[in-house]
């Protein structure tokens, strides 16, 4: 018995937000929180005066930046086992987000580092604190505040680009609902349902952005 439009839509409505919380969300969250970190470590390579140091790091941010993000999973999840590394899909996904993130996240942190006036760096020096501690107690604090609208876009984004995991067989939202359409032969229709999802899912997190941002600035104005 087919269904009429508005069923089909109440009755796919639960797998795509079922695919949303437990594929979509905690893809994107696990794969920020290991990019962020990956980002700090290549952002202060990029820092580095040892000229080796800084082009590793430079050479990793061209390559992440300047190849698909389709083709980064791709070569993880289909190219590395031809050369006997087999990793499965979710853990495929997680490292390319992750490596995805680094590169871009990198140049966001370095900026903001940099961003930080060097009478901050001086004042640090003056009361005797080693560069690692200035760093970690006085520059990076402050970069912190600089770096969240960025980073937070490229968080909306990440959560955007996880329906690029349905693609190495990860369920997540948009496989919940390839799934639904190929089933029902309701392409159109399941597919602007996922993109509604999506769009609420992203509404949620640039009004919560804006309200770090307005709590950031109230903290800054002290």
């Amino acid at each position: 018995m087919n269904q009429s439009p508005w069923d089909l839509l109440l009755s796919s409505l639960w797998p795509l937000l079922r695919g949303a919380i437990q594929g979509t969300i905690p893809l994107a969250l696990s794969s920020f929180a290991l990019g962020l970190a990956l980002a700090l470590g290549i952002a202060l390579m990029r820092l580095s005066k040892r000229k080796l140091v800084s082009g590793i790091a430079r050479v990793y941010i061209s390559i992440v930046r300047g190849t698909p993000l389709l083709v980064q999973l791709f070569v993880i999840f289909y190219g590395l086992p031809s050369i006997g590394v087999l990793i499965d899909p979710w853990p495929s996904a997680i490292v390319a987000f992750s490596v995805n993130v680094g590169g871009y996240a990198a140049e966001v942190i370095r900026a903001a580092i940099l961003s930080v006036p060097q009478g901050q760096w001086e004042a640090a020096y003056m009361i005797g604190m080693s560069h690692r501690r200035a760093l970690s107690r006085i520059i990076l604090p402050q970069a912190a505040r600089v770096s969240v609208p960025p980073l937070s876009n490229t968080f909306i984004s990440l959560v955007k680009d996880t329906s690029l995991a349905s693609l190495i067989l990860v369920t997540e939202l948009f496989r919940e609902a390839q799934q639904v359409a190929a089933f029902s032969q309701e392409f159109m229709l399941l597919y602007l349902e996922a993109a509604l999802v999506y769009w609420v899912i992203c509404l949620v997190l640039s009004t919560g952005q804006s309200l770090l941002e307005k709590r950031l600035d109230r903290y800054v104005a002290r």
